[in-house]
């Protein structure tokens, strides 16, 4: 009998191509009490990082149609925070260094013992930040207005339709939804339905038991028993096959399924928040889309804005970034420099906030100094261009000269806006409004104000 999914520890993404090895791993991780999906090829663990979603990435350096390497180099953005582990021969050694300066969390040696690797992941597990209920998207009024909707839709239990550009934070936004709620204990897990091939759709979300079919050498438990009564995400929703969304509406209707070649009927107790980049109501009304099913989705409706449409939140967001990469890559990067701060503001960014943590993630990698640069965050860019192109708006440098002049004088006085308010020649509750704009924290007041 399979482990209860309401006890899961989270989903390892195993790849080892050794038989024996990958079995004993996989059966002493799922003792602990794990989800385990174990691949032996580079090509299957590329199409499992989609699917899967996992919360630990374990793998191999060497496989049999590439390198551990090429997983992770390829596929980094699409594995979120997850951490990720490698498992390497002793000849390997300088690769393995390698990949933790760019980014990996750990390597064991060949050959290793089992408690070890448990350890190791229970440490990057713990170490794993995760939203939390006092945890914020971001400082813009879009923003703010944003967070006080999902605050609220947190208190109930409807469907949930998250709409926004490929790369605004949507799924983000869905978990700060489920931390919000009152089954925030229980799993959050993701679906990315793009990125399943449509044969195998059915069998991801609902599971199969044995010999449903060809290949269906045991019973597997589906993303929607997974999910147990917490929170299925179903990500580009509108990518669903026409085939598929009876199913999906009777989940939502019913609250009851069935896995793939059993008869046994199980309760749904899950929460459904669905999220898409697309037109779904155009497909609804070109008949791609089924209605009935939309409507069932489509109850909560929140749109999440592009990271052109809040500006305030971009110092912000890559800020954070770049205190993580920093504790992550173990260097002493001190922050952004006032070019690096114009080239933000100066961005449209048109791949929104998965762009602005790849730019800030490959200028924390790659930087000479201490001080991230605008042409580290901007390599493509360095070029010469015409000097309309290049010139940063007049906003974007007034509003970066004021956030290092505040942060000059919160330094100074000690956080206290007061005195700091002094120095600037500015009023209080003008340089308050200002520190929020900016999402500095580091401030106090003599009245507890913050």
């Amino acid at each position: 009998m399979p482990p209860d999914p309401t006890s899961r520890r989270g989903t390892v993404l195993l790849v080892e191509d050794d038989q024996v090895l990958g079995a004993a791993l996989a059966h002493r991780l799922e003792i602990e009490g794990y989800a385990v999906v174990w691949v032996r090829t580079l090509a299957d663990a590329e199409a499992q990082v989609a699917r899967t979603a996992p919360d630990v990435l374990v793998c191999d350096i060497r496989l049999p149609d590439g390198s551990g390497e090429d997983l992770f180099m390829r596929r980094r953005l699409q594995l979120f925070d997850a951490p990720v582990l490698f498992m390497t021969a002793f000849g390997e050694i300088d690769q393995a260094v390698r990949l933790i300066r760019a980014g990996a969390d750990d390597f064991l040696l060949k050959p290793f013992e089992v408690p070890d690797l448990l350890q190791r992941i229970e440490r990057m597990l713990a170490r794993r930040v995760q939203p939390q209920k006092d945890a914020n998207l971001g400082a813009s009024v879009a923003i703010r207005r944003l967070e006080a909707s999902l605050r609220r839709a947190a208190q109930v239990d409807s469907s949930v339709l998250l709409l926004g550009e490929s790369g605004v934070g949507k799924e983000v936004a869905a978990r700060l939804l489920h931390a919000l709620s009152p089954t925030a204990k229980a799993p959050f897990v993701a679906v990315n339905c793009s990125a399943i091939p449509a044969d195998l759709m059915e069998s991801e979300i609902f599971g199969h038991e044995r010999g449903a079919f060809t290949g269906a050498t045991g019973r597997h438990i589906g993303f929607a028993e997974r999910a147990a009564t917490g929170m299925l995400l179903l990500d580009e929703v509108a990518e669903l096959p026409l085939s598929l969304q009876p199913k999906l509406l009777r989940l939502l209707e019913a609250r009851e399924f069935t896995r793939v070649g059993g008869t046994e009927r199980l309760p749904f107790r899950a929460r459904v928040v669905a999220a898409t980049n697309a037109d779904i109501q155009g497909r609804a009304r070109d008949g791609r889309f089924r209605d009935d099913l939309l409507y069932r989705l489509d109850v909560i409706r929140l749109e999440v804005p592009p990271l052109r449409a809040r500006q305030d939140d971009v110092l912000l967001l890559a800020q954070q970034f770049l205190a993580a990469c920093t504790q992550r890559f173990a260097r002493d990067l001190r922050g952004f420099d006032a070019s690096a701060e114009a080239a933000l503001l100066a961005h449209t960014w048109p791949g929104n906030v998965r762009e602005l943590r790849n730019r800030v993630e490959c200028a924390a990698a790659m930087a000479d100094g201490p001080w991230i640069t605008a042409s580290d965050l901007m390599p493509d860019h360095s070029q010469p261009r015409p000097l309309a192109d290049t010139l940063p708006t007049l906003a974007a440098t007034v509003a970066a000269a004021e956030r290092r002049a505040i942060e000059a004088a919160l330094s100074a006085t000690g956080g206290d806006v007061t005195a700091a308010a002094e120095r600037l020649s500015v009023g209080r509750s003008t340089l308050f409004d200002k520190i929020r704009r900016f999402g500095l924290t580091k401030a106090r007041s003599t009245d507890g104000e913050v």
